[in-house]
């Protein structure tokens, strides 16, 4: 069942060049680097590179992972669909549900650095209030939601425009600020190591927020329901976009070591790119860079917005959530009715966003809950491939590494960090991350429990469908309620 109307959404409007934007500004490299770069030093101090390294190694195991698994299942749910249809459908939907939340939640700590970005252009002073920055804020995420409304192709043209811009920028500041001496400390080959971290807890705390600056490459596979060829080009332009997103930010968090001293990093928090800009480049430094976040903040709302819209619209097209979440308009052929409850959601968050305190309180609890929400869901995806790809595995090296052993390692990481990062987050962070994801389990036992056929799943297998196909298809027109589905072992 394509929507509760009968329309599917538009496939083949976007091409392999327009999903590697995508996956870069899914990324959001400025805005991540922005807001995350002094909770990661308060967190790793000078390990902050580190943290980084060593988390993109399991993550692109994710990417691959999730590249193997859109090759025999393109669906825009992504892992809500994988999972369900390898390990458990409870599984399938708590993966899905994490993603919905993670990103719903992303929709305040993404608009917040928005609003605050713009009125540090006009004012410095007015960037700490919370009230007026969060109804700033506002206005972005509102902007958005109606570029997202207006279809893939109309937001992918505004991404082309943002994150060249975007990204632009950076490389400039990279070049210039890597060539600077500042207040920082004299690169050391030691930043790369193990040596800073506080013991195995210290280094998942760290893995746990440089996992929220690799998050949102995934829109890819959200997208492949829109995209040609996407049974190879999801998986390309994440691995491009991981690429292009970890060397942006290596190079900046070392280059913020180096000009920054640690107490202008803390002083900085979600400004930091603006002290970094006005360190390397006094006077128009600062403001180029609220530009680069501004734009980078506005691009992964997009992004964000596409992941947490097509999740709900494979859950109302599975019954698995209410059913008009599958609907799509019959103009734009895009899920309206998602884009308008997720848009209602998050503009309630804004208001109750107020009570929290500032805006660096808010930024930070936020996204050590999302690191939680995202390293499970991320963690199950891995664990599906493998179990998909299971009876290929053994047929040569490549596919034992590739499809097996290396994502069955970012599974394994992105479980670790889940557990050991319970013991070293605020109330605060637990509270939103865990209760988001038990709240899953209303609609879910709902749905479960009136007969929903997502939870009478035929089983993912890679060997059985490369068999009956005769290899990939490499089409994103078909139906999500594919033929390979019949040749499926049930469970």
């Amino acid at each position: 069942m394509r929507s509760s109307s009968g329309r599917g959404l538009r496939p083949n409007v976007l091409g392999t060049f327009d999903t590697i934007v995508m996956a870069v500004a899914g990324s959001a490299p400025a805005y991540s680097i922005a807001a995350t770069t002094a909770v990661l030093a308060a967190t790793v101090g000078l390990a902050g590179p580190a943290a980084l390294l060593y988390s993109a190694i399991p993550m692109l195991g994710i990417v691959l992972a999730f590249g193997r698994l859109g090759r025999i299942d393109v669906n825009a749910g992504a892992s809500y669909s994988w999972v369900g249809r390898t390990l458990h459908p409870f599984l399938g939907f708590l993966s899905g549900w994490a993603l919905v939340v993670s990103a719903t939640i992303f929709m305040v700590a993404g608009s917040l650095p928005a609003g605050a970005m713009t009125l540090a252009v006009l004012d410095p002073a007015l960037a700490e209030n919370t009230a007026l920055a969060t109804a700033v804020g506002a206005a972005w995420f509102l902007a958005m939601l109606l570029v997202v409304a207006g279809g893939a192709r109309l937001t992918v043209r505004a991404q082309l425009l943002m994150t060249g811009v975007e990204v632009a920028i950076l490389v400039a500041f990279v070049i210039a600020a890597l060539t600077h001496t500042g207040a920082g400390t004299a690169f050391d080959w030691s930043w790369l190591g193990f040596s800073h971290f506080d013991g195995a807890a210290g280094f998942a705390s760290g893995a746990l927020i440089a996992t929220f600056y690799y998050w949102g490459w995934d829109v890819t596979s959200n997208l492949s329901e829109e995209t040609r060829d996407s049974r190879r080009t999801a998986g390309l332009a994440a691995l491009v976009g991981l690429g292009v997103a970890f060397l942006l930010f290596e190079a900046f968090t070392i280059a913020v070591n180096v000009v920054l001293s640690s107490e202008q990093i803390q002083a900085g928090g979600s400004n930091v790119l603006s002290a970094l800009g006005d360190a390397v480049w006094p006077g128009v430094g600062g403001k180029l860079l609220v530009l680069a976040v501004m734009l980078s903040t506005v691009a992964t709302l997009e992004t964000t917005l596409i992941q947490v819209t097509r999740s709900l619209f494979a859950m109302g097209r599975d019954h698995t959530m209410p059913a008009a979440l599958g609907t799509v308009h019959r103009r734009w052929n895009t899920p309206w009715v998602a884009i308008a409850v997720v848009g209602a959601v998050a503009l309630a968050m804004f208001v109750a966003s107020h009570a929290l305190g500032s805006v660096g309180a808010v930024l930070s609890a936020a996204v050590a809950a999302m690191g939680l929400q995202i390293s499970l869901y991320y963690g199950l995806a891995g664990i599906a491939a493998v179990v998909a790809y299971r009876k290929t595995l053994l047929t040569s090296v490549r596919d034992f590494v590739l499809g097996g052993a290396w994502p069955l390692l970012g599974a394994l990481f992105m479980l670790w960090i889940f557990i050991e990062a319970l013991g070293e987050l605020s109330g605060a962070s637990i509270a939103l991350g865990l209760g988001g994801l038990a709240a899953g389990l209303v609609p879910m036992i709902r749905y479960w429990r009136q007969g929903s056929s997502y939870y009478r799943p035929s089983r993912l297998d890679a060997r059985r469908v490369m068999e009956a196909q005769g290899g990939y298809v490499n089409s994103a027109s078909e139906k999500p309620d594919y033929a390979d589905r019949a040749l499926a072992t049930d469970f």
